[in-house]
């Protein structure tokens, strides 16, 4: 029975060391003898029946009459060896018992650990059915890689039967996972993990293989244990999202270039639109024909601002805008700004004014583009919404021990804003007043693009507001690479000593806030009445035209409340340039023109010191570049587009130059060359986007001709409705001199091009 457990027993041993990859090491089991090696019973002495044998002879010696010594000696033999025979048979059953003792607790000990096995292959035979029946892989491997033991799931999936698989590498079954180098766990264990292909019958199928690898301390034996479970949903899912994401970037972009499309085909004709709609209104019109042609370009104006926000409102969406630092100058963005809005605000009888602290930087380095289009919105805003009063811009620096920011503070005296609207007006497609009878239209994209394009500069926009009482909406960048102001300004104008009357308090407000950062003194009057207590001690009189009457009534009135000694600058509208030589006349020194940049007043003030401004300067020598733009220039237009081509040339030829329109990029080449030396072109307009040869190349074919015959460079000007900065660089880049955005605006037009020639 002993023998038989034994055989079953290294028997299963066996079996477990194939079937289960964690298994210890099996030790073989030998079992204890039955009895111990006791030391053999002793033998000495003479046998039973010798012993009867010498009894009875010493009762026959006794019955003969024998000598007693023989009697008494065969007795005590006799009974000496029986002594010695009981006490070796009692030695003989002791050891024959403790041998049953010994062999019945060897076989209890046996049976135990033959259970204890059954039990630990039973635990293991469990925990790999359950591992089997979650459908993971389990593979052991040896240091060279080769398959010491793997689970039924795995030689299904490999189609094998689980017993081929040993000594086998995975490579040889067409699966790529390497083995790890021996150095990577040389002292410690190495969990890796991957994810791995394995062709199937049904297809590839993905696992997540994680193997842990083991060097042995003892022994110095490497082993690789395996893991792997199938991921092939999540795999085919991760595909499925990576190429609905493909689609939707691809969607994008197509939208993105649709709309970019679209809005380039609607500028060209819009372009047509809003500058024949000018040409006429310079025309001999009725007053109600005006009105219609007002309209035109007001429609015009308000569909080509919201193609505009539709535009960028795409781009932000699609992640695509990056903004462009560059060198910029803060006072010119912020004048520029307030001049192009400034007929606007004169429309609507309303001030418009900008004051720039001294302690502004000259430049910093941000997205000039970028810092105008965010201004334009919010100044523009301030300006659609307020009926009275005014807008006023103020340019400030903010710095701490950590932070340099540059505040544009835009605040109006209109309407105002609910608390609740504070933070909805900055949402897409949100308006102050969302109701169907709002006065004021619009897509409601200004803010929300203005909001993000603040936030990709590294800045933020705020608003504060009161019902009734105006709102102020402040923009803050960062002042990166500040260029310092120059030194020594803060008492530039402290002989001074102003008063300003006007009636428009906003742009009275920021002269007076100009004045007083340089160190002089202002009074604001809104009537003449209310300066002449400022009178004493004033040297500086700035008069609204709008006060004004064309015979100088009111300066009149005001010398002699007591401004007898003081120098008198009149402030006038672009409207009012016609009465100039009636101003002058009346006893006004010179004039700044509304509303008035900063820089310029501190000119006109510092030089209008004592009687200098009311002498007479003399006229400057006409240059000849001054000449040339008298005598008009000779233009060169290359232009695809006739409603274009017909309104730059009208505007040009009513400024007095002359004009030649070729329709494509070759043309313009061939006009330029052909020319030869005795006849060149002044300037030359060039659309980007044309037949045969685009503009682009175009300008790099007439600069290779100017450097192979050593000419000075023709001035040329890009004509295109792209108005990104990146494109206005690119041509530059390319040897343009200039950019002007369609839709083309005369005046701008005419300026730009004169502007080409060098004074």
């Amino acid at each position: 029975m002993v023998a038989d457990s034994d055989i079953r027993q290294d028997s299963k041993a066996a079996g477990a060391d194939r079937l289960i990859p964690d298994a210890p090491k099996r030790q073989v089991l030998v079992a204890p003898p039955l009895a111990p090696e006791l030391p053999k019973a002793s033998h000495e002495g003479l046998p039973f029946l010798t012993l009867v044998a010498i009894a009875v002879m010493a009762g026959l010696a006794h019955l003969t009459g024998a000598p007693l010594i023989i009697t008494a000696g065969l007795a005590a033999i006799a009974f000496a060896g029986l002594a010695m025979h009981l006490r070796s048979r009692r030695d003989e059953l002791r050891t024959a018992a403790l041998l049953d003792e010994t062999a019945a607790r060897s076989r209890a000990e046996i049976e135990t650990l033959a259970d204890r096995m059954w039990e630990m292959q039973e635990s293991e035979e469990r925990f790999r059915g359950l591992i089997d029946a979650l459908g993971d892989l389990v593979v052991h491997r040896d240091r060279d890689g080769h398959i010491v033991y793997a689970n039924s799931v795995f030689a299904s999936l490999v189609e094998l039967d689980a017993r081929d698989l040993a000594g086998k590498t995975l490579s040889e079954l067409g699966i790529d996972v390497g083995v790890v180098p021996d150095a990577a766990f040389s002292d410690h264990e190495c969990l890796s993990s991957t994810d791995v292909a394995i062709r199937t019958p049904n297809g590839p199928r993905w696992f997540s293989w994680i193997e842990l690898s083991v060097r042995d301390k003892d022994t110095g034996a490497v082993s690789h244990r395996a893991i792997a479970r199938d991921i092939t949903a999540r795999k085919r899912a991760e595909s499925s999202l990576i190429t609905a994401r493909e689609r939707a970037e691809y969607a994008s972009q197509a939208k993105s270039r649709f709309l970019a499309t679209v809005s380039h085909e609607i500028r060209t004709p819009m372009n047509g639109i809003m500058g024949m709609a000018k040409l006429l209104a310079d025309t001999d019109l009725s007053p109600e024909q005006r009105t219609y042609v007002g309209a035109v370009s007001t429609s015009a104006s308000a569909l080509l601002a919201l193609i505009e926000d539709l535009l960028d409102y795409s781009k932000i969406e699609a992640g695509r805008f990056e903004p462009e630092p560059q060198p910029t100058s803060l006072r010119e963005i912020a004048d520029n700004i307030i001049e192009l809005l400034a007929a606007k605000a004169f429309a609507k009888n309303i001030g418009l004014g900008c004051h720039v602290e001294p302690d502004v930087p000259q430049m910093i380095t941000a997205d000039p583009g970028r810092v105008r289009q965010v201004l334009l919105n919010l100044i523009g805003n301030a300006v659609k919404f307020t009926d009275t009063g005014g807008v006023l811009l103020t340019v400030a620096r903010a710095r701490t021990e950590t932070t340099d920011r540059i505040c544009f503070t835009v605040a109006d005296t209109g309407p105002g804003l609910r608390e609740e609207d504070m933070e909805r007006i900055f949402e897409e497609f949100e308006q102050s007043d969302g109701t169907s009878t709002r006065v004021h239209g619009g897509a409601g994209l200004g803010l929300a693009i203005s909001k993000r394009l603040a936030a990709a500069m590294g800045g933020t926009i705020s608003v504060s507001s009161r019902l009734g009482e105006g709102s102020e909406f402040v923009l803050e960048l960062p002042a990166v690479a500040a260029t310092e102001p120059p030194p020594h300004r803060d008492n530039i104008l402290a002989d001074r000593r102003a008063v300003i009357v006007s009636k428009n308090a906003t742009e009275a407000d920021a002269i007076a806030r100009a004045i007083r950062a340089h160190g002089g003194i202002v009074e604001i009057a809104a009537t003449p009445s209310q300066a002449a207590p400022f009178a004493a001690g004033c040297n500086v009189l700035l008069i609204d035209a709008a006060l004004e009457n064309s015979d100088g009534r009111l300066l009149k009135r005001l010398r002699d409340s007591g401004f007898v000694d003081c120098e008198a600058i009149t402030l006038i509208a672009p409207t009012d340039r016609g009465m100039l030589g009636e101003f002058r006349a009346s006893g006004y020194a010179t004039f700044l023109a509304r509303p008035v940049r900063g820089e310029t007043l501190l000119r006109v003030l510092l030089t209008s010191h004592g009687s200098a401004l009311a002498q007479p300067r003399p006229a400057p020598r006409e240059t000849s570049s001054a000449r040339k733009r008298n005598q008009g220039l000779s233009v060169l237009i290359a232009e695809d587009n006739d409603i274009n081509a017909m309104l730059a040339r009208a505007t040009l030829l009513k400024a007095g130059h002359r004009v030649k329109i070729v329709g494509n990029g070759k043309a313009a080449v061939d006009a330029v060359t052909d020319a030869g030396l005795k006849f060149r072109f002044d300037v030359v307009l060039m659309d980007l986007h044309m037949p045969v040869m685009d503009g682009l190349d175009a300008i790099a074919a007439i600069r290779r001709h100017e450097e192979s015959l050593a000419m000075p460079p023709i001035p040329i000007m890009v004509l295109s409705a792209d108005s990104q900065e990146k494109t206005r660089h690119a041509v530059l880049a390319h040897g343009a001199s200039g950019f002007v955005t369609k839709p083309l605006d005369p005046a701008a037009l005419v300026q730009a091009v004169e502007g080409q020639v060098a004074a």
